[in-house]
């Protein structure tokens, strides 16, 4: 499955599932650089509610990050605006 289908499919189970604004979660991993969680972390609003979590080895950092989000369409935006972190895992 390519990412345009991944995203088709997040879309359809989020209209499904959701009431609309509603807070969403967003999950990621990403290589332990204050750079790259600095820009992670810029990508989302004053409001959003960021927290993180050091891997055991040190190596990793998981960003976990709330923020109210208007419809399915700003999930999908919020996350193509991500692609182009290096080292970015979303969950």
């Amino acid at each position: 499955m390519n990412k345009d289908e991944q995203f088709e499919k997040l879309r359809a189970q989020l209209k499904k599932e959701k009431d609309w604004p509603s807070i969403y979660m967003f999950k990621f991993i990403i290589p332990a650089d204050n750079r790259k969680i600095a820009l992670v972390e810029s990508k989302f609003s004053d409001e959003a509610i960021i927290s993180q979590k050091e891997s055991s080895n040190g190596k990793y950092i998981s960003i976990t990050i709330k923020e109210a989000m208007l419809d399915a369409d700003s999930i999908i935006k919020k996350y193509k605006e991500m692609e182009g972190i290096e080292g970015l895992m979303a969950l």
